[in-house]
């Protein structure tokens, strides 16, 4: 028989590969406790990164720094992380009780404390996905301040160029500049960063604040002189992970917590023996949904029922938000603020306090008040946080007086953002399984929502199998196209829709804590295409497109809840 010629490895093989080798190297530096960037397991991060070459890390490979990527990472990690030699990654270990000032990143809810001029702690509370997300985005920082720092030494006793020592005289003097000053800074800076003078002054204007406007100065400069002295000087930078941090990953410390204290409320508010509903949402979609055409019907236009939604997401209406939150809150909803550590708000709406008939939804056969569902509105998950928070929440409760109740959950609804690799932004996925990214692991699923559904909404959508990432940030075009145009037919990606669909099926096909007949409902709209070139998730976010679509899946939720 003649022998099969075998083939050499494909790009996509290579990406995947390399995925899984930054996750082995992530898992064995949390095992260990602590690693330097400099060193062996520092250098094996940056390689796979390198060779992943991420969609939204854009130009990593590239002797030229990455602006977009650069932009994305810094509004989800720490204000001043640049310039600190020293990050330790710790539990909730009581610094909130310190006199160390929170510092929340722009785009991810996690708390950080800057400990001095040269260490940040980073909280992590949701679990090993947060981890990976962390260490993925220092590790672009760290070959970003290294492709600085070669750009501007001269030689190695430290020598630099003209360009840099000009910004250094602005950063550490914190010198006021005029407009004319801010452009020959520009200029200097397009050349250390190897950009056009364009692209400096558009990441410049991107980054200002209205206290800061010249922090991109800063933050290049901090990148640059940490890495110089690490190539000058040996000062080395480490990433340290605390022992109570490796003590509690993977034991539910943050979950448990959390699903109690709903599960208390629900006790106190006698709705424990009710039809629970729980939807995985936004804080604001199912609640202006039900409340505000209740308390704002003027702002509904003619055959646009979406109108009025539109309004409430401008910012300058927030005195219209307060309305509908003051009159939710006295109308049957229950906002639970998380102190539980996992960063998860919670909304507990008891529908027989709401007159329904005002609103298009209608209950179904007249039910009964003790029969009128109850609806657990549960902000976004994180990643392998998902199967943590959902697997508590459906356990049963054990009250204070030791009985036991088993929670009458008769659907899950997920509804969240994803990337999409047919259509843009604003369009909608219902997907019919998930395939876990790295395995052949795969959910298929009974969607109660159809894309016949959505025909007369005005919003793309398409229907297929999703992929759940192990991080959105890892993603590049060769492995997502293997996805999209193999047998796997792949529409989108996201990161949570395989951990919630392992504990739904744990919950109520094994260990029998809610029924098996539940209901599941999954539905996605698209924040990114990162197929598309200017189009990723560093492109920026969706503004008021996201309106239309998150809102009407919010209401074929509900239609199929009442």
């Amino acid at each position: 028989m003649e022998h099969l010629k075998i083939k050499g490895r494909t790009r996509a093989q290579e990406s995947s590969n390399a995925i899984e080798r930054l996750y082995i190297s992530m898992r064995h530096l949390f095992s260990r406790g602590f690693y330097k960037p400099v060193g062996v397991s520092g250098e094996a991060l940056r390689e796979a990164l390198l060779l992943l070459r991420p969609e939204i890390y854009g130009s990593i490979g590239e002797e030229k720094v990455e602006l977009n990527g650069l932009l994305y990472v810094m509004e989800r990690l720490p204000f001043g992380i640049e310039e600190c030699r020293f990050i330790n990654l710790t539990a909730d270990e009581g610094y909130s009780n310190s006199h160390f000032k929170p510092i929340i990143p722009a785009k991810r809810r996690r708390i950080c404390f800057r400990i001095d001029k040269d260490q940040m702690n980073i909280e992590v509370t949701r679990g090993r996905s947060e981890i990976y997300d962390i260490l993925t985005h220092l590790t672009f920082l760290f070959i970003e301040s290294y492709k600085i720092a070669n750009k501007v030494l001269v030689n190695d006793g430290g020598e630099v160029i003209r360009e840099w020592l000009k910004l250094e005289e602005v950063v550490l003097y914190n010198k006021k500049l005029s407009r004319d000053e801010r452009d020959i800074m520009l200029a200097y800076l397009a050349t250390i960063l190897g950009r056009s003078f364009k692209e400096v002054q558009t990441t410049h204007a991107s980054l200002a604040g209205k206290n800061n406007p010249d922090r991109f100065f800063q933050i290049i400069y901090w990148l640059g002189f940490v890495a110089i002295n690490e190539k000058t000087k040996n000062l080395k930078r480490s990433i340290t992970f605390s022992p109570v941090l490796r003590e509690r990953i993977g034991h539910h410390v943050y979950g448990e917590i959390w699903a109690n204290n709903i599960k208390k409320e629900l006790d106190k508010q006698n709705l424990l023996k009710r039809p629970i509903h729980i939807i995985s949402a936004n804080m604001h979609s199912v609640m202006n949904t039900i409340y505000a055409p209740l308390i704002l019907p003027n702002l509904i236009e003619e055959d646009n029922s979406i109108s009025i939604f539109e309004t409430l997401s401008l910012d300058e209406n927030e005195d219209l938000r307060k309305l509908v939150k003051d009159f939710a809150s006295k109308n049957g909803l229950t906002y639970i603020k998380d102190n539980s550590g996992t960063n998860i708000n919670v909304q507990i709406i008891d529908t027989e306090k709401i007159d329904i008939s005002k609103t298009k939804f209608e209950f179904q056969n007249s039910l009964e008040n003790d029969e009128k569902p109850v609806i657990i509105v549960m902000d976004y998950a994180f990643g392998e946080q998902a199967y943590e928070t959902m697997d508590e929440l459906l356990k049963p409760y054990i009250c204070d007086k030791n009985k036991n109740y088993h929670l009458q959950v008769e659907s899950v609804s997920i509804m969240g953002k994803a990337g999409i690799l047919d259509g843009d932004k604003g369009d909608i996925m219902i997907p019919t399984s998930h395939i876990f990214e790295g395995t052949a692991d795969n959910y298929p699923f009974k969607n109660c929502l159809k894309k016949r559904m959505f025909e007369d909404s005005g919003v793309k959508v398409y229907s297929g199998s999703m992929i759940t990432v192990l991080g959105t940030s890892l993603q590049n075009k060769d492995i997502l196209n293997f996805f999209h145009k193999s047998t796997w037919k792949v529409i989108g990606l996201e990161m949570e829709g395989v951990h919630y669909q392992k504990a739904i099926q744990a919950a109520s096909k094994i260990r029998g804590n809610i029924s098996n007949k539940v209901k599941v409902r999954y539905a996605y709209y698209a924040s990114d295409n990162p197929l598309k070139t200017g189009s990723t998730l560093a492109s920026g976010g969706l503004g008021t497109t996201g309106v239309l679509p998150t809102y009407v899946i919010t209401e074929k939720i509900l239609e199929q809840i009442f």
